[in-house]
């Protein structure tokens, strides 16, 4: 007799940490796939570049996230967005640094849902709550 199969895939419950990347600053939130639920964390400044690097390594070993989620700008009409070869290349480096897998996925209209509620800098990280549950329920497209 083999040990019985688990209800849930250890993968149905990791803990993913979501990335709304920005030219001044960078929202994060963290979310549980089996829950489905998110929450906006922390709001961390794009610039000086090594600081932005340090305070997300100090999230990623608090939270021990299992996946990341970088949100990728798509325009309304479903065209690359200027801005997302550096949501890209920031995803590339959260992989290499914090060797995590990294999933893209399209961030339309997420800011533009954020509420708020944490004021106009913690507005980036409702959006990152907004991505990762969006993401989450599947009615945003993965890129």
């Amino acid at each position: 007799m083999g040990t019985p199969e688990p209800f849930c895939k250890p993968a149905d419950h990791a803990v993913w940490l979501a990335f709304d990347f920005g030219e001044k600053r960078i929202g994060l939130a963290i979310g549980n796939q089996l829950t489905q639920g998110a929450r906006p964390l922390v709001v961390v400044p794009s610039t000086p570049v090594t600081t932005r690097f340090e305070k997300i390594a100090k999230v990623i070993q608090e939270w021990q996230p299992q996946r990341l989620l970088v949100g990728l700008p798509v325009m309304p009409d479903g065209q690359s967005h200027p801005f997302a070869s550096r949501c890209q290349r920031f995803a590339r480096q959260l992989e290499g640094r914090f060797g995590l897998p990294v999933t893209l996925a399209d961030e339309r209209y997420t800011s533009a849902l954020a509420p708020g509620a944490m004021g106009d800098l913690g507005k980036d990280a409702e959006a990152a709550a907004i991505l990762l549950q969006s993401y989450f329920y599947g009615s945003i497209d993965s890129a």
